[in-house]
C-alpha cells in the first residue's frame, strides 16, 4: 500500500513505488494476454457435394501436455452452415483429413468419403454453434481440460451443411480455439440432455427429457444452449430438487430456439449436487404441417437438445456426458413416477 507523504524524499520514493506497481501490472497482463493463443478449427476447403450433409475433420493433441480451451470464435454463417458440434474423442472413427460423418451414412450407397462416426470412442460435446451465435468466452479461470491428463485426445470438428455447393466451390467454415497451457482451477464441462420421438402433425407437442445427477460432484452451471429445427417454440430446462418427498423446480434457462443459438448465461447459478435432477422440455408447434415429423439428422427431421455447460472446482467433470429419453409418444414428465410438482405452463411458454 502507498501512503501520501509531502517530503521530497518520500514523494521520490512513492512515484518509484508507483512506476514499480505499474510496470508488473503491465508485465501480469501481457503475460496473460500473450499465453492466450488461438487456433484455427477449420474445415480443409472441402466440398459438400450432397444435400444434408454432414462432414468431419479431427486435429489430434500433443499427448505429453496439458491445454485449456478458454473460448470458441465461430467463422461460418447460418446461410451457409446449419449447425456445428465440437466433439472431444478418446478414439477416432477416422484418420483421413475429413469424412461424412452424418448419422444415416452407414445406410446410404454414397462412396465418395469413407462414412464414420466422429469418434470411435469416448464421444463428448465440447462446444456447439448455430444461427450465427456469437463468439463464447468462459469465466474466469474456467477451462477445458484436453490432452495428457484427461480422455480427450482429439478434437473433431462437425458441420451439417442443408444444401450442395456448386461445382467447384468450397468451404472452410469453422471455429477459432482460445486456448492456454496456464492451469485452470476450474475445469469445463458440457451435459446434453436431447429427447427422441415422433411429432405428430397440426399438434403443440411437448418432448420432455430428465437426468438424474449420481455422481458425487458439484456441478456448477453458467451457460446453456437450446436446440430445435424449424418446430421448436420454446426450450426450457431446470435444476429440479426435492425436499419432504415435493419436487421444487429451479429455471436455468429458457428460450426461443429459432433465436442465435450460441451459449447463454444461465439464470440460476446455484451448484447442482448428487440427487438433483436436470430436466428440460422443447415445445414443438407443427400447426402447418400435415405429416408425422421424426427426430433425426436432417432439416425435414427435428432435435430437441438442451446443452449445459457447467464446471467443478474439484476432481474431474461428470463421467456421463448426455442422457436421452425416447420422447413422445412414449415418454413424458407427467408419466415420471420420479416426478411431480411438474411447471407445465411455465415450461412451455416463453412467458
Amino acid at each position: 500500500m502507498f501512503h501520501f507523504n509531502s517530503s521530497p524524499r518520500m514523494a521520490n520514493c512513492h512515484m518509484f513505488g508507483i512506476q514499480i506497481f505499474l510496470f508488473i501490472s503491465v508485465f501480469i497482463q501481457k503475460t496473460w494476454c500473450t499465453d492466450l493463443k488461438k487456433y484455427p478449427m477449420l474445415m480443409p476447403n472441402i466440398h459438400p457435394y450432397k444435400d444434408e450433409f454432414y462432414v468431419c475433420t479431427p486435429i489430434k493433441i500433443v499427448p505429453d501436455k496439458n491445454f485449456y480451451i478458454v473460448g470458441f470464435e465461430p467463422n461460418a454463417t447460418m446461410n451457409v452452415a446449419h449447425h456445428m458440434l465440437l466433439f472431444g474423442c478418446s478414439a477416432l472413427a477416422s484418420f483421413e483429413e475429413y469424412w461424412d460423418c452424418g448419422e444415416m451414412s452407414q445406410s446410404e450407397p454414397d462412396s465418395k468419403l469413407q462414412k464414420a462416426t466422429p469418434c470411435a470412442q469416448g464421444s463428448q460435446v465440447v462446444y456447439a454453434w448455430a444461427r450465427n451465435a456469437k463468439p463464447l468466452k468462459l469465466p474466469e479461470d474456467v477451462g477445458f481440460l484436453v490432452g495428457k491428463d484427461t480422455p480427450i485426445k482429439y478434437l473433431v470438428l462437425q458441420i451439417h451443411y442443408t444444401k450442395k455447393f456448386p461445382e467447384g466451390q468450397t468451404d472452410n467454415s469453422g471455429l477459432f480455439l482460445l486456448y492456454t497451457q496456464r492451469p485452470q482451477s476450474k475445469l469445463a464441462a458440457v451435459l446434453l440432455l436431447a429427447a427422441g420421438g415422433r411429432i405428430p402433425p397440426k399438434e403443440i407437442t411437448h418432448m420432455d427429457v430428465e437426468c438424474k445427477i449420481n455422481e458425487d460432484k458439484v456441478l456448477h452451471p453458467f451457460a446453456y444452449r437450446t436446440h430445435t429445427h424449424t418446430l421448436g417454440r420454446v426450450v426450457s430446462g431446470y435444476r429440479v430438487t426435492r425436499e419432504e418427498g415435493l419436487d421444487h423446480w429451479h429455471l436455468l434457462g429458457k428460450r426461443d430456439p429459432l433465436t442465435p443459438q450460441m451459449f447463454y448465461p444461465v439464470f440460476d447459478q446455484t451448484p447442482i449436487k448428487q440427487g438433483d435432477k436436470i430436466a428440460a422440455r422443447c415445445t414443438m408447434n407443427s400447426a402447418t404441417r400435415d405429416r408425422y415429423t421424426d427426430v433425426g439428422p436432417t432439416n425435414n427431421d427435428e432435435m430437441c437438445n438442451f446443452y449445459l455447460m457447467y464446471y467443478v472446482e474439484k476432481g474431474t467433470p461428470l463421467e456421463i456426458a448426455s442422457c436421452y429419453d425416447v420422447g413422445p409418444p412414449n415418454y413424458y414428465w407427467r408419466n415420471n413416477d420420479d416426478l411431480n410438482n411438474i411447471p407445465e405452463k411455465e415450461a412451455s411458454s416463453l412467458y
